[in-house]
């Protein structure tokens, strides 16, 4: 096991289980006034109402108020909606596939990873429905029987995302609420006040953590865990083609899905950097979320994104060798024509940061990875407005070309669903268990008997 997954002070013994407890406990049941949360909490807050507000003003006067025409009839929602699907991926991924690898380096990080799949899964189903042009019968997606023969069109890419996203959202979700079950019990038997302790017993289930209990829990843990990996891989592989199954120059290529893939959990593991950073400072979780696991994120970076750097070169080398001057007039134009800069800035943000993560000193320089993940963040979506609106606006016809810009209504949105993110994060860390404390407390466990074998 490796030492650096926990503090020294732990390690030593200088907190006892129940200390170790109480700390990341006592975030939930302490209801002393949080000042930077509550500033935190605010801001989000007033995002949010720039949702409310825009999505209220979409629902009045339709969807003109969008920069979206014919040919780009997709803009800012699908390139959001892909782009918060790949951040809801590092959840998943970190706490189903690392866990079947016995990676106990997870353990610190996978709760507020698998509540930032929640609820970025949530602002990314939020985006094609606001698009369409009556989005209150959006239930017209999903095959319900009814008297009109009224069935959606399975070979139709919206409907195959609404399968694959409520799907995932569904076994995420499961995954996340059973993981957290004995930490719940927890909570219960440590509120104070009567009402904690009712809606926290409701939650745990009548947990007591008798050996019936717990390998119940692990075989169930475990299951979930197998029925999730293979979503982290289809579920982006469904929305990768969105794209590949049309003609579109630009988007017809075999190399999405698994591009794709590799893009969402590098987008995914640089947002798991943009929280975790700020919520080991403010709440002074060093002992728990060490530079070790912030490097091995960052290694994860590095490894993604040099798989999204060698999709990036093998789709340009595809479109000279093919020969194809359609595919050969897409990747020009995307480097030197109208939307040149958002191609940059992908390519800086992209292929060039992530490589200053070769460097040991980069990785576990805190500031710099706090940096490097929002710049990461910006790039991967510049990378889908970049797929999306250069395809779109340069057909095979001349004559149907039509260039696109977002209005303010779509950054409105766009900023809008931020807040909405970061609103229903602040809400979790401050009701929930941030950190898995059933399995921190068997890694401290596991540690203190090696440690004891030692002497």
């Amino acid at each position: 096991m490796n030492s650096k997954l926990i503090s020294s002070k732990l390690i030593r013994g200088e907190h006892s289980y129940g200390q170790v407890t109480d700390q990341i406990a006592g975030l939930v049941t302490d209801r002393s006034f949080n000042f930077r949360w509550f500033s935190a909490f605010i801001f989000s807050f007033l995002f949010l109402m720039i949702l409310f507000g825009s999505v209220t003003y979409l629902l009045v006067r339709g969807v003109g108020i969008m920069g979206i025409n014919i040919p780009v009839a997709w803009g800012f929602p699908i390139v959001n909606f892909v782009w918060w699907v790949g951040i809801g991926h590092a959840g998943t991924f970190i706490s189903a596939i690392l866990f079947l690898l016995h990676q106990e380096w997870r353990t610190s990080i996978n709760r507020f990873a698998e509540a930032m799949t929640l609820f970025a899964v949530a602002c990314a189903g939020l985006m094609p429905m606001i698009h369409l042009g009556r989005p209150w019968f959006f239930y017209w997606l999903l095959p319900y029987p009814d008297t009109m023969d009224l069935w959606p069109q399975f070979r139709s890419p919206l409907v195959w995302d609404v399968f694959a996203v409520s799907t995932y959202l569904t076994v995420s979700l499961i995954f996340w609420y059973i993981g957290m079950i004995p930490d719940l019990a927890s909570l219960r038997d440590r509120s104070k006040q009567r009402w904690q302790q009712v809606i926290f017993g409701v939650m745990a289930m009548g947990w007591r953590g008798s050996a019936r209990h717990w390998k119940r829990y692990q075989t169930a843990y475990l299951l979930l865990a197998g029925l999730a990996t293979p979503l982290v891989i289809s579920v982006h592989s469904v929305v990768s083609l969105d794209f590949t199954a049309a003609i579109v120059p630009g988007w017809h290529s075999t190399i999405f899905p698994p591009y794709f893939v590799a893009g969402a959990i590098f987008s995914g593991f640089a947002m798991v950097l943009t929280l975790g950073i700020p919520l080991r400072h403010f709440y002074k979780l060093q002992d728990y979320i060490t530079l070790k696991h912030l490097e091995n994120c960052a290694m994860l970076l590095l490894v993604t994104g040099l798989i999204v750097t060698y999709s990036y070169l093998i789709e340009d080398f595809m479109a000279w060798y093919g020969g194809d001057p359609f595919e050969k007039y897409v990747i020009i134009n995307r480097a030197f024509g109208k939307y040149w800069p958002a191609y940059w800035i992908l390519v800086a943000c992209n292929v060039v940061t992530p490589q200053f993560l070769w460097f040991k000193k980069v990785r576990t320089c805190v500031p710099l990875l706090f940096l490097i993940s929002i710049i990461i963040n910006i790039g991967m979506w510049a990378e889908r407005y970049v797929i999306v609106v250069t395809s779109l606006s340069r057909d095979f016809l001349p004559s149907a070309w039509h260039n696109y810009r977002g209005t303010f209504w779509d950054w409105a949105i766009f900023t809008g669903s931020i807040g909405l993110f970061l609103f229903l994060f602040l809400l979790f860390v401050r009701t929930l268990p941030l950190i898995a404390i059933s399995e921190l407390r068997e890694l401290l466990h596991s540690q203190n008997r090696e440690n004891e074998g030692k002497k």
